[in-house]
């Protein structure tokens, strides 16, 4: 099927904020793309100007779209084209072996006698607040600082089966997304117990849709497209238990506003907290259709649509973990998922090494991976824009798109500091 350069903006793994932004990452962006057509400028003035394809934070990677409601009755071609279209630690302190000795010198027979006393050894117990624990938050007066680099992927295969009115030479294609990301966590100690906390992800992304014999469709994106503010309340922690309560705003760019609500709570054993995670999320978004897409500079669109006609949708996930304290200065941590995203569900392993030589600074290692995904072989509707007869673009309905073969993995550093 012949094809040309097109921009290509698509779905996002959501995850959500952590609690404690200090301590946790914020999940992969995924992006897919599809169609024939040249890119089109973010932004240009042109009829379809209210289609977005902005990347957010999800694990059901997502657009918005204003869609014609019920477009889907509507049958048409591309016009003189084929289309193709597919988005506390104790450690032991030795006050130096305090020994104290007394010298008697006496002139007249010129002895010296020497008594030593005995020697006496004190173990103090010290804190070590390890920054890199899933409940951390700083202390009061402190802030806390954490940057996240990130390396991303996420690939899944699309079959179209179009309607009988349009016409594919290639109806199926693989599409991939690889990204680096930088997140900023700050937060604030208002109190012990109660935090204040600011966000901020900017990623660079490249996006490929792979024909089977046709040139790959191609797109480097970049830009701040998530940010946000929240607190954190920690209103239990003593010898045996520990819990914590937040709340965020997250506004993903030209997509959506996120209200977003976490609890978690942990039983401490010897050296390891054993906890559970429990989130939510209200997502509202900019346009009434959200799924994957691309537009090309002549205004022309292709869509897969994870919903239409929908306004907000619930999300919710939650997973259990360990945090274990395996030295003085290294921490290991694992963590499983399991959550519902609106249109599908997803399950994740998270595995990460910390590193923290003293009370200020730490150096976190992490791998999560998807393991599970009800993406597989569903099948979404599709859509296409087309010129009415007053020159404005018009969605058509173009057929089913099946889904099958998804994954998506990251690997990241987190550098946090406290002071």
């Amino acid at each position: 099927m012949k094809k040309s350069v097109f921009y290509v903006f698509g779905m996002a793994a959501l995850c959500g904020i952590a609690p404690a932004l200090s301590a946790q990452d914020v999940e992969t962006v995924v992006v897919r793309s599809d169609s024939y057509y040249a890119p089109n400028a973010r932004g240009a003035s042109d009829a379809n100007r209210n289609v977005n394809y902005e990347k957010y934070e999800s694990r059901t990677t997502t657009r918005s779209y204003n869609t014609a409601r019920g477009a889907q009755q509507a049958y048409y071609a591309p016009q003189q084209r084929q289309v193709t279209y597919t988005r506390p630690q104790q450690s032991s302190y030795s006050r130096s072996q305090m020994y104290r000795n007394y010298d008697y010198n006496n002139a007249g027979d010129a002895r010296v006698t020497t008594t030593r006393r005995a020697a006496t050894t004190t173990k103090q117990m010290k804190r070590k607040y390890y920054l890199a624990h899933p409940f951390f938050q700083p202390t009061e007066g402190n802030f806390g600082f954490l940057t996240d680099l990130s390396w991303n992927k996420s690939s899944y295969n699309l079959k179209f089966t179009p309607v009988e009115t349009v016409e594919m030479s290639e109806t199926s294609a693989e599409w991939s997304m690889e990204q680096i990301a930088i997140k900023e966590d700050f937060s604030y100690g208002i109190t012990d117990h109660f935090s204040l906390m600011l966000m901020g992800r900017y990623d660079i992304s490249k996006y490929k849709f792979d024909w089977p014999t046709s040139e790959d469709d191609k797109m480097d994106d970049s830009g701040l497209n998530i940010y946000g503010i929240g607190g954190q309340w920690r209103f239990v922690d003593n010898e045996k238990w520990i819990a914590t309560l937040s709340g965020f705003y997250e506004r993903q760019k030209d997509v959506a506003n996120e209200f977003i609500l976490d609890i978690r709570g942990g039983y401490k054993i010897s050296r390891s907290t054993i906890y559970g995670v429990g989130r939510a999320w209200l997502v509202n978004f900019d346009e009434p259709t959200y799924g994957n897409g691309v537009t090309d500079s002549h205004g022309r669109s292709l869509f897969v649509a994870y919903d239409t006609d929908v306004d907000n949708a619930f999300f919710f996930e939650g997973g259990l973990g360990v945090f274990s304290v395996l030295n003085q200065d290294w921490t290991l941590n694992f963590e499983a998922m399991l959550g519902n995203y609106d249109w599908h569900n997803q399950g994740s392993v998270k595995a990460a090494i910390g590193w923290q030589p003293g009370d200020s600074f730490a150096l976190n290692l992490y791998a999560k991976m998807t393991f599970y995904d009800s993406i597989e072989n569903k099948k979404l509707d599709s859509y296409f824009t087309e010129l009415n007869s007053n020159s404005e673009w018009e969605w058509k309905y173009l057929g089913k798109a099946e889904v099958d073969s998804y994954s998506e993995y990251s690997i990241g550093a987190q550098v946090i500091f406290m002071f």
